[in-house]
């Protein structure tokens, strides 16, 4: 088995095979493990699903942003920006 070094040092025995599983085989073995971790390990999991959320969110975000630049739809924005904050300002 492969040990998972983690942050707060705790290491987790994982074993190489599941790397390579196909999805129809991988999610029930995944669901069988999250029912059967302790409240620490269950709590690391959790903190690195959000993590990985938060990734791919990022990327999704990023490419859509440059999108938007490469169309044109953001060589406004500063100015948009200044009149809005004007008009808050106006009250």
């Amino acid at each position: 088995m492969k040990s998972l070094a983690t942050a707060g040092g705790v290491g987790h025995n994982v074993p190489m095979e599941a790397t390579f599983l196909g999805s129809h085989k991988l999610r029930p073995e995944i669901i069988q493990r999250v029912e059967a971790m302790d409240e620490e390990s269950l709590q690391l999991l959790h903190r690195l699903l959000l993590r990985i959320e938060k990734e791919q969110l990022w990327r999704e975000l990023s490419a859509e942003a440059e999108a938007d630049r490469r169309s044109g739809k953001l060589d406004r924005l500063t100015d948009i920006i200044r009149e809005a904050r004007a008009e808050l300002r106006k009250g």
